[in-house]
């Protein structure tokens, strides 16, 4: 069985695969200047933005963690070179500052309490935070990978609602990005 990202990553939509392929170049284009050794990538399902970054050599080394065994088991056929393992957003397996860049794409939104996820993100940062949601309520009126579905998204942010989110924290942003139907945001630490 395919997850749900999983078909998304992989999809012949011409319009799903526009959309994937613009969200990763804002990715590249944020991270492709900062100088980053160690990269965590947190609800990696199977590894699509880890190998992105592996790809274009942004860092060195690649750790992903998901709460899917499923995603786990497929990211480590596609992608023996990267270390992935199943995991809890909540009670991340790291030490304080343990990773120069920390990501955070598209998980946010079906966390019941996104505040201790985040505060979690923080914890294991270095130096910098990525951060993407569904911009709301774009995502929902264009949702293409499962319309009419219910998607599990318990929190819905505006894009100002999420920057208002992250603020709470007295995050540094550096760059807030909107690629449709996201929201992207780069943080320092």
């Amino acid at each position: 069985m395919k997850t749900d990202n999983f078909k998304k990553h992989t999809s012949n939509n011409p319009l799903k695969k526009l959309f994937i392929y613009n969200f990763f170049g804002i990715i590249l284009k944020l991270l492709k200047n900062l100088k980053v050794e160690s990269v965590l990538d947190v609800g990696c399902g199977e590894g699509f933005t880890l190998n992105k970054l592996s790809e274009n050599k942004i860092g060195k080394i690649y750790e992903g963690i998901d709460y899917s065994r499923e995603a786990i088991a497929i990211g480590k056929k596609l992608y023996p070179n990267l270390d992935l393992k199943q995991g809890d957003v909540y009670k991340l397996p790291y030490k304080d500052e343990s990773f120069d860049l920390v990501i955070c794409s598209e998980v946010l939104e079906h966390l019941e309490e996104p505040e201790k996820g985040l505060r979690e993100l923080i914890r294991v940062s270095k130096k910098y935070l990525l951060l993407s949601v569904p911009n709301e309520p774009l995502f929902y009126f264009f949702n293409y990978t499962q319309w009419g579905k219910d998607i599990g998204h318990i929190n819905k942010w505006t894009f100002l609602g999420f920057k208002r989110f992250i603020q709470k924290e007295n995050l540094k942003i550096i760059s807030f990005r909107t690629p449709f139907p996201w929201t992207v945001v780069l943080i320092k630490k």
